[in-house]
């Protein structure tokens, strides 16, 4: 079989790529067994959703694994790319099995959305009645944007050196941020494994903060699962107003902070039992710097709108949906579209730009904004020196162009990506509020938007091709823009 599939010639080039697919598609199966476990547990009205949706997902990656079993698993930079598109495009599929399934009106269409929402930590849904759902379910949704949160193939290069495929070139594929060689070990794989530990434990300690704050566990399981991957997905209609608890919301607003920010810089912190990582980290410097300034103007404003009756309740819904969709969580403890419109569009601002590069949050990274300005400055310097040097400078050194222009060129690309699909939303008949702002929060990884998908909302009354539409604005913006598009252009497939 496999010397047939060689002499198709195009096919046989990627076999590395089927193999990876293979592999990946078995993995991701597995992880269909927790919430089998739960259902079985529990004996909850969801049991028949996981066996089916397991044995198509394992067998679908066994018989890919077969076929490119003999070929070789080696994977170049160019296939590095393709894998990784392809991954985050074909797991949705079996991810949204279980969905299918278990909600036969469900079309394809709503539960690949679904399944798109949460391996990407969007949070955006099609779902309403969450609260009368069976657990697994609900576990299921939280575990697909645990999953996404860290990045389905930073988790597999940790596995996969050990089947015979290459991580490095999935690791630049996928992972977020414009400086992708900045390891913290000379091991990708282990680099990995130690992200992925961290990660994990950060989430126990989630788990039983929210439990001790007042969450029965599964609550606080699914949630701890949405905060650390800054998903969003709840086991509420109403979200976190459901527990209308300041103390519950204090630990989500340290939790969302924590995971906003870089976890190479966290691992630093531990390995060297020290703060002085984060004092380093320009970055995470200006993330805490930027939320804590937008909660406190947000607050004064709301409060002088006269929204609330005082500056500590504003102070308190201000800082919990400013910090959640600043981090592109997408929780909501308050329908905020009915807020004076200033503060939700500085809050999409926000998600478009506040997150750290590594950290789980979408948008286009604080790193990056950060570029643009200096580069703005040094524009206009060399406009009063025209022969003077002005390098762009970080924490002290200096950023080569070849960087500078990567990210000037990223910028433009996403802002190009964003008005090419609001103006296809547009054409299909929504109104521009909830055209743009759905794109901005797809795009960016946050959920809910404004008009017809906001916070009291979901995206369930969109149109077959706007759901479509908004789950491409899921992928590209997941794997940032370039990823993806790079896999579409004919000098990627000449050899």
């Amino acid at each position: 079989m496999n010397v047939a599939i060689r002499r198709l010639g195009f096919i046989g080039n990627y076999l590395p790529v089927l193999f990876g697919l293979g592999v990946v598609l078995m993995l991701f199966g597995g992880a269909m067994l927790i919430p089998l476990t739960v259902s079985l547990i529990l004996n909850d009205a969801a049991l028949l959703a996981y066996d089916e949706a397991f044995a198509i997902t394992v067998i679908s990656g066994t018989a890919l694994w077969f076929v490119a079993r003999s070929g070789s698993h080696e994977l170049k930079v160019r296939d590095g790319y393709l894998l990784v598109t392809v991954v985050w495009m074909t797991v949705p599929a079996f991810a949204a099995l279980p969905f299918m399934i278990y909600f036969p009106a469900l079309s394809f269409t709503d539960a690949y959305f679904e399944a798109m929402a949460g391996l990407t930590t969007t949070g955006a849904t099609v779902l309403t009645g969450l609260d009368q759902l069976p657990p697994s379910i609900l576990i299921w949704r939280g575990l697909l944007q645990w999953i996404g949160g860290m990045g389905i193939i930073v988790l597999f290069v940790a596995i996969l050196p050990m089947l015979g495929v290459g991580g490095r070139q999935l690791y630049k594929a996928e992972t977020p941020g414009p400086i992708k060689e900045l390891g913290l070990t000379p091991r990708i794989g282990a680099t990995a494994k130690r992200l992925w530990l961290l990660y994990a434990g950060i989430t126990l300690i989630c788990i039983l903060s929210y439990r001790l704050a007042g969450m029965s566990w599964l609550d606080a399981v699914v949630h701890s699962f949405t905060t650390m991957s800054l998903g969003g997905f709840s086991t509420h209609d109403e979200s976190f107003a459901f527990f209308n608890s300041p103390l519950i919301e204090s630990v989500a607003i340290v939790f969302m902070l924590i995971s906003g920010m870089n976890f190479a810089t966290h691992y630093l912190a531990l390995l060297k039992r020290s703060a002085e990582p984060y004092r380093q980290d320009w970055e995470a410097r200006w993330f805490l710097t930027t939320m804590i300034a937008s909660s406190l103007g947000v607050a004064a404003f709301l409060w002088l709108s006269a929204v609330y009756p005082n500056f500590s309740t504003a102070l308190r819904y201000a800082a919990f949906n400013v910090i959640s969709i600043g981090t592109t969580t997408g929780y909501a403890s308050t329908d905020y579209s009915l807020w004076p419109m200033f503060a939700p569009v500085l809050m999409l601002l926000l998600c478009a730009t506040a997150s750290s590069a590594g950290s789980t949050g979408g948008g286009i990274k604080m790193i990056r904004t950060q570029l643009l300005v200096l580069q703005s400055w040094r524009e206009m310097v060399k406009l009063l020196h025209p022969n003077a040097l002005v390098p762009v400078r970080i924490q002290g050194h200096v950023v080569p162009n070849q960087i500078v222009f990567a990210v000037l060129a990223f910028m433009s690309l996403y802002g190009a990506s964003i008005i090419v699909l609001t103006m296809v939303l547009l054409a299909s008949g929504l109104d521009f509020v909830t055209a743009f702002s759905a794109v901005v929060a797809c795009i960016t990884s946050t959920g809910p938007g404004l008009n017809q998908v906001g916070p009291a909302t979901t995206y369930a009354s969109l149109s077959d091709v706007q759901t479509w539409v908004l789950s491409v604005a899921m992928l590209l913006g997941r794997l940032e823009i370039f990823t993806v598009m790079v896999v579409f252009t004919p000098a990627f497939w000449r050899k």
